[in-house]
């Protein structure tokens, strides 16, 4: 589908505060805006992970990016290259009319991943 990469850079911390950190990175080629199951490459390991391309329309934001939320880590990326693999789209870029209604659509986007991952494996 798509693969894009860089360096990870600092945000806003929204996703953080939403429960859902996420790795940034400022896009350098043209990725289609959207959701994406995807899997994100660190340290020569790839990880399941759902990733969002655009500006986020709830918080009023104009600078396109590519964020990833990877399933099950906690580590700091910042100023660390990743590779970030989009596998399906799920939906289109929308503004939400409050962080708990893009809360519930976060968590069911994972919900999504998570059963694509049960039936594809990494590699």
């Amino acid at each position: 589908m798509h693969l894009f990469w860089g360096k990870v850079v600092h945000g806003k911390k929204r996703g953080k505060s939403l429960g859902y950190p996420t790795a940034n990175l400022r896009l350098h080629k043209i990725v289609p805006e959207g959701v994406y199951i995807s899997k994100t490459k660190f340290d020569k390991k790839w990880h399941k992970s759902v990733s969002f391309i655009g500006a986020s329309k709830t918080f009023g934001a104009v600078e396109v990016m590519g964020e990833t939320y990877i399933f099950d880590f906690n580590r700091n990326m910042y100023g660390k290259w990743i590779s970030v693999s989009l596998l399906k789209k799920l939906r289109d870029n929308k503004k939400f009319t409050s962080s708990e209604e893009l809360i519930r659509r976060i968590k069911k986007d994972k919900q999504e991943a998570v059963k694509y991952f049960n039936k594809h494996t990494l590699s």
